[in-house]
């Protein structure tokens, strides 16, 4: 006889292991992520409030794992900088130790973990889903949930986005105790010819460098990570006396490319549930990517357990992160060219609360996380009322 699952879920990242732990405990969840330990991802590694008000509610102690309190962000061109206390608490932590953690409360709900084994095909068959992995196993599931982040499931590709030509490029580095120091609970945002980088400390001492650039931009560098680095250090110094003298950064950085940034799925006519990347696109500079993962996996749990559809759920997501991706997107497309570039320092040095004024308008709204789950306790203390 056929073992058929309630929920399938392919991809074990933020958002699939998220929506695993908040429905395994009622549902018989299976999850399937291809890597077998623990990796990191190119990601800007910032949480932002509303992260933490949804891992708070899993239960995520985030000090615990060693993530950095983060306060104030500094955007750089040139040697022109200016810097703006952010409007509200938020954090670092790599990726690698956060899907974990994330996977492992996906486990103690009762979720099937199956790790180390990719989804060769995803198929729709008649009251049911088949799962084919590329170690020979089949999988059948009543519910399937996409949540393969920024890589595409073959015959399940996204459309495209409004900006489709960025490569994103991330490296960890150990940054000298002085460089720590300054670094400490600040975002660095620079700005240099065809896109911009994003430094922040982490947890253990080290620092995530990520960064967007114009496909065409590293083309004529070479694609070489080395003369990029030069480019970003020349065109801006206050970032280039950051990254200097770390051997950590020599190495070869992760890389991802053609990203639909600005993309916002409307609807879900097949029946398959899109979470995190799969659904919506914001670019990094932003820094609310891990927020809007997070509150699609609680939005999809909301909807799945009163009764709602696929579609009914990617409507409400759409309503959710679309203004704020919209601006996102927008203020990304701007950044990468060298006119609005020196324009928008100038204007951010002119009138700094512009910084804090952005940073909120690309925010998920009380509303919208309420509506997806989260109510707040005793003491402010956030839960998860869907559960």
């Amino acid at each position: 006889m056929t073992l058929v699952h309630d929920i399938v879920v392919v991809g074990g990242g933020v958002a699939g292991a998220a929506f695993a732990a908040m429905t395994a405990r009622e549902r018989d969840v299976v999850l399937v992520e291809r890597e077998a330990a623990p990796r990191d991802k190119v990601c800007g590694e910032f949480l932002s409030g509303e992260a933490i008000h949804y891992l708070a509610a899993l239960g995520v102690d985030l000090p615990a794992l060693g993530a950095v309190p983060i306060s104030t962000v500094t955007l750089s061109r040139g040697w022109t900088s200016s810097s703006r206390p952010l409007p509200f608490p938020a954090m670092s932590l790599s990726r690698r130790r956060l899907d974990e953690e994330l996977l492992r409360r996906a486990r103690d709900a009762g979720a099937t973990v199956h790790r180390g084994a990719s989804v060769r095909a995803l198929a729709r068959e008649v009251g049911r889903w088949r799962v084919d992995l590329d170690d020979g196993r089949t999988l059948f599931a009543r519910v399937a949930v996409l949540a393969s982040g920024k890589h595409d499931l073959r015959g399940w590709a996204r459309p495209i986005g409004r900006q489709n030509d960025l490569i994103g490029l991330k490296r960890h580095f150990e940054p000298a105790p002085h460089i720590a120091e300054r670094l400490s609970g600040t975002v660095e945002l620079g700005l240099f010819p065809g896109g911009y980088a994003g430094l922040e400390p982490i947890e253990g001492g080290r620092a995530n460098l990520c960064l967007l650039i114009r496909e065409r931009a590293f083309a004529a560098l070479g694609r070489d990570w080395r003369r990029l680095l030069e480019a970003i250090s020349a065109a801006t110094p206050p970032l280039g006396a950051l990254l200097d003298g770390s051997d950590d950064l020599v190495g070869r950085p992760l890389a991802i490319a053609r990203l639909p940034y600005g993309l916002v799925r409307k609807r879900s006519q097949d029946g398959l549930w899109r979470l995190g990347d799969q659904a919506a696109v914001i670019p990094s500079l932003s820094g609310e990517g891990i927020s809007i993962a997070l509150h699609s996996a609680s939005l999809a749990a909301a909807v799945m357990r009163s009764g709602g559809t696929a579609d009914l759920f990617q409507q409400r997501l759409a309503a959710d992160v679309r203004r704020q991706i919209r601006v996102a997107t927008l203020l990304s497309q701007a950044l990468v060219l060298p006119a609005t570039q020196a324009c928008a320092t100038a204007t951010a040095r002119l009138f700094p609360s512009l910084l804090s004024m952005l940073a909120t308008t690309t925010r998920l709204t009380p509303r919208a996380i309420t509506a997806a789950g989260i109510r707040f306790g005793p003491a402010g203390r956030p839960e998860i009322f869907n559960a």
